[in-house]
């Protein structure tokens, strides 16, 4: 086994470096960073992830505009290839994009502050421009959707730009969606246009080929959300724990692949994520199809379930591959007791190459637990490392971690109690409940955030509630724990302009892969002092009963709430002895003629 460990830990040093050199010796090839991504994407993708760039920076610039900027990039391509040896053709391709955008006539005029970045040096720029990226702005009005004729007729006579239209109302809404998505999604939108413009009723047949067309850009929304958690990860935790959450799931969806396959796919995802998240559109797009090519030149290795989306064109294989299903568990995988619990030469391993053998030993836990979370996986094994950093230190090391299968399962026992518990309260008692639920330890736990915050938060919580505890009972701990882990995040982030308590700051300085359980554990804030009693906070009027249902229920969760922070210490008891009499006094006076009067009285 050690020396299974070090050639494991040569193989991820090679590995890490083998990405680079490739890169060096390839771009060696090429003079010219623009000639040699538009050659490798071809003119139509470059023109259409250039205009993915351009619209993820500048979000509040037209279509028209931006095409401006697009062609000027493009004209610049085209004198590349023709010459990798003019002057400004051996620029990084940040720069290039930037250095159009800087020089925009008036950019202060639309985007204020932002213009202030143009006078930083690379790489500095670009980190302040992509700090004024805006997720879901509110300055973009909602799509509509033209009249489905419209959109043939356009499909049919102008096809470059009924598309060019769809990636950039995509992109500026989605500003940390990453190109290869951004374009799997236009190609499943052509592919709708395709089968449906010829069919007698086109708008019937677009709304049940993708459950009307808007259904894409919600979808749109959940992946760039989710890509934007991954930068973060790999942004505030580092590369170490970007690549344990990676190597968790990859082990988990691919658990027929080699040990060593995985780990270069690993080190392969994170060089391309650093990319994608930088903005780097062109070489995102770029690296990210090569290293799909490369998986699926190989897709004996890794997994028969992503067979049909090697067959697709290169543009939308990597939305594909991301999304296909876990390939099926190998059958008598040996159990890991006797490798790394009996084995009385444990420490000899892990001390020689720390590193590489916690590596394996995600791996193989993973390949073994599709059903489990990734940040579980990974708490498995942050548990598992302290305790061989205590025990490798005592006299007789095999007899202290001989435990370790009771120490690891306090961890399992934890997530599946919470996942259990939450999935039942949502099921048996339905969303309202459940909400109202979240809406009171929250309050408790963190009563310094708004009301709208609060809200907002258990809005998402129950959203997670709804899409998870409907899935199969294996799915359901992954599902969850990844969605809470993005709220969470969230929330930590607001956490660092607008501190919110010491619990909340303990939790969010805590392990990636610790956060949830903390958040979870985390009791009432025992030195929060209420507010002084404002009447304003429980208005009650005539509103209240002919308002919409939605705003009514709206206006009673923030009356639970304002409740709570005025009385964190309340009891359930209590609690129920309360809205059980608001329940009443509302169904009495929402049937009376004057309702001011009689919720005056009450």
């Amino acid at each position: 086994m050690k020396w299974l460990a070090l050639i494991s830990f040569i193989f991820l040093l090679s590995s890490a470096r083998a990405r680079n050199l490739q890169r060096i010796a390839r771009d060696a090839d090429h003079k010219s960073p623009i000639a040699h991504r538009f050659q490798d994407l071809k003119e139509e993708t470059f023109k259409a992830v250039t205009m993915i760039t351009f619209a993820q920076y500048l979000q509040k610039c037209s279509y028209d505009g931006l095409s401006k900027l697009v062609k000027d990039v493009v004209d610049l391509a085209h004198k590349c290839v023709a010459n990798e040896d003019a002057p400004e053709c051996t620029k990084p391709l940040p720069s290039i994009f930037l250095d159009e955008i800087c020089q925009i006539d008036k950019l202060r005029d639309s985007y204020g502050d932002m213009a202030d970045c143009c006078g930083k040096a690379d790489p500095e720029r670009n980190q302040c421009f992509l700090s004024f990226k805006v997720h879901q702005p509110d300055f973009i009005p909602p799509y509509q959707r033209p009249a489905a004729d419209v959109i043939c007729n356009e499909y049919k006579d102008q096809r470059v730009q009924l598309l060019g239209h769809f990636v950039y109302t995509v992109a500026r809404r989605n500003p940390f969606l990453h190109a290869p998505e951004i374009l799997g999604l236009a190609a499943e939108y052509e592919n709708a246009l395709k089968s449906c413009c010829p069919e007698s009723d086109i708008g019937a047949c677009l709304d049940a080929k993708v459950q009307k067309i808007s259904v894409i850009k919600e979808r749109a929304k959940h992946i760039g959300v989710k890509q934007q958690h991954g930068c973060r990860i790999l942004h505030k935790y580092g590369e170490r724990t970007f690549q344990a959450s990676k190597l968790a799931r990859m082990s988990q969806k691919y658990p027929k692949a080699p040990f060593a396959e995985l780990v270069k796919m690993v080190h392969d995802v994170k060089d391309v994520y650093k990319e994608c998240c930088e903005g780097d559109m062109i070489e995102c797009m770029d690296d990210w199809s090569e290293v799909m090519t490369s998986l699926c030149s190989k897709q004996d290795v890794f997994s028969s379930k992503i067979k049909p989306c090697c067959e697709l064109p290169v543009v939308e294989r990597t939305k594909c591959i991301i999304e296909a299903d876990f390939d099926d568990k190998p059958d008598n995988l040996p159990s890991l007791v006797e490798k790394y619990i009996q084995d009385k030469e444990v420490c000899k391993s892990y001390e020689t190459n720390h590193d590489a053998f916690l590596s394996e030993f995600v791996y193989e836990y993973s390949r073994r637990h599709p059903e489990f979370s990734t940040q579980l996986i990974m708490r498995v094994t942050k548990g598992y490392e302290t305790l061989l950093d205590k025990c490798c230190k005592t006299d007789n090391p095999a007899e202290c971690y001989g435990h370790a299968v009771e120490e690891l399962n306090k961890h399992i026992k934890e997530t599946e109690d919470v996942v259990k518990t939450n999935c039942e309260l949502f099921n048996t008692h339905g969303e309202a409940d459940f909400l109202k639920g979240i809406l009171v330890r929250y309050t408790k736990k963190m009563p310094q955030v708004s009301t709208e915050t609060l809200l907002e938060i258990g809005k998402k919580m129950t959203a997670i509630g709804n899409k998870c505890c409907s899935l199969p009972e294996e799915k359901r701990m992954s599902c969850s724990e990844h969605y809470l882990s993005i709220v969470i995040e969230d929330m930590c982030k607001r956490q660092e302009s607008t501190p919110i308590n010491d619990q909340v700051s303990q939790c969010c300085n805590d392990l990636y892969s610790y956060r949830r359980p903390c958040f979870t554990a985390m009791g009432i804030d025992t030195k929060y002092v209420p507010p002084p009693f404002d009447p304003m906070m429980f208005n009650f009027d005539e509103k209240m009963c002919s308002a919409p249902p939605a705003e009514r229920e709206e206006g009673q969760l923030k009356l639970l709430i304002n409740l709570i922070k005025r009385k964190p210490q309340m009891t359930e008891e209590q609690l129920k002895t309360i809205t059980g009499g608001f329940t009443a006094m509302m169904e009495k006076c929402c049937k009376q003629s004057d309702v001011d009067s009689c919720l005056g009285e009450e």
